[in-house]
């Protein structure tokens, strides 16, 4: 078993588990009308909760955990999907469970619980959904303010549990209780009290330099103690000073560890990276939590193909500028024009200076979009024993994924940041 995937496999469990607690101790049958619709729902509902809980812990960012997952990045896509889960099984809570008809407070706090969940949840999609974006006008940014109150939410649900006239399961309803409550410490770690006890580092803006149209590099300047990472890994950072940049975002670290600064490479995307790319200035204060991530190429073989799409460059311009190459590499960066190609000198000067090190280049609106097939081609019969690292849109990814796959390639050395999750 990969270390990795022990973190999915626990979760899983933990679900497995609570169905075999309300198997093998089930609940006396009071005679009740409906006995086993309200059995049925009483297992989906704690089902809930334990997906809920999982998905408040992942939100810690511990950094202990990062290799039972593959990387925080890893970690936020199970995230998602734990909750997507959660999300449906309230419906299907609610289509099973027989409906009281006399209500209680526990009917009452079920109501609000689904509305509030909802509310959130929409607000999520809305960015995605033109008709819900038009209706709420949310952005990323109000969407995560509002996404804190989440938990709230998630306490009134297994609170409701208790006022409703539930069947007796002690042995279950113990585990689910103690599955609840890890999930709401972790939950108040993070909306409280990780502020009093994770190591933020405070770091000032040196540098401040347009790129191009849209793509900032912004230098930091540690204080006192410097932010110790790996090549490929990425930090959380928040400016302060700014009302508006005072909110924690997701950046690869673009420089090389021994470098004395951190240099991000940013490109204007969203409401923050374009708040960011107009009024970010040289002097400003930074706090720095990190680095997370587990895409780093000194951890793959000695045969490599890196692939890089738009912005996704930065974490191979950290690959790049670490001067211990010691690996056989063709890097692939592919853009639209040459005006959107960054650092174009330092990567001629990489390939220049090291003869392992092979850089193709491709301006896709001149030369086309580049091919998994040129890729493989390239390598030549050596491709099986490449280790491939990816970064870029979702689609780039998983096209090239399945091509390498289908020409022979195992999915384990097929390595990709999760660049959808920010």
């Amino acid at each position: 078993m990969k270390k990795k995937n022990i973190g999915n496999l626990v979760i899983i469990g933990l679900v497995l588990l609570n169905i075999l607690l309300w198997t093998v101790f089930p609940p006396i049958n009071d005679g009740r009308p409906h006995f086993i619709r309200a059995y049925v729902g009483e297992v989906i509902g704690s089902s809930m909760i334990i997906l809920m809980a999982a998905g408040f812990f992942l939100t810690t960012r511990a950094k202990w955990a990062e290799a039972y997952f593959g990387g925080l990045d890893k970690m936020y896509m199970t995230h998602k999907r734990v909750n997507t889960s959660a999300f449906l099984l309230i419906f299907v809570h609610i289509l099973v469970v027989p409906i009281a008809t006399e209500f209680r407070l526990g009917n009452y706090l079920a109501i609000l619980a689904f509305a509030g969940i909802l509310t959130i949840v929409l607000l999520t999609l809305s960015p995605r959904i033109p008709l819900l974006s038009k209706l709420t006008n949310a952005s990323y940014e109000q969407w995560k303010k509002i996404h804190r109150y989440i938990g709230i939410f998630y306490v009134i649900g297994f609170v409701h549990s208790l006022f409703v006239n539930g069947l007796s399961a002690l042995v279950a309803f113990s585990y689910v209780q103690a599955v609840f409550v890890f999930g709401l410490l972790c939950y108040l770690y993070t909306e409280i009290f990780s502020r009093f006890t994770k190591k933020f580092l405070p770091y000032t803006v040196s540098g401040v330099r347009h790129l191009n149209g849209s793509t900032t590099e912004v230098t930091l300047t540690a204080k006192k103690e410097r932010l110790s990472h790996q090549p490929g890994q990425f930090l959380f950072v928040r400016f302060p000073g700014e009302r508006a940049l005072d909110e924690s975002h997701p950046f690869s670290i673009s420089s090389a560890p021994g470098e004395a600064d951190i240099r991000l490479t940013i490109k204007a995307c969203g409401d923050f990276t374009r708040e960011l790319f107009q009024n970010l200035r040289p002097g400003m204060d930074a706090t720095l939590d990190g680095a997370y991530g587990l895409f780093q190429y000194q951890l793959g073989g000695p045969k490599q193909i890196w692939v890089a799409g738009g912005i996704g460059i930065t974490p191979f311009l950290s690959f790049i500028r670490n001067s211990k190459l010691e690996r056989e590499i063709d890097f692939y960066y592919t853009v639209r024009t040459r005006q959107e190609a960054l650092f174009l000198d330092e990567i001629e000067a990489a390939a220049q200076g090291n003869p392992r090190f092979r850089a193709f280049v491709r301006f896709s609106l001149e030369s086309g979009s580049l091919t998994g097939d040129e890729i493989v081609k390239n390598a030549g019969e050596n491709f099986r024993d490449r280790d491939v690292y990816m970064c870029g849109p979702l689609g780039m990814l998983n096209a090239y994924s399945e091509k390498f796959q289908a020409l022979g390639l195992a999915a384990e050395q097929i390595h990709f940041e999760e660049f959808n999750f920010r």
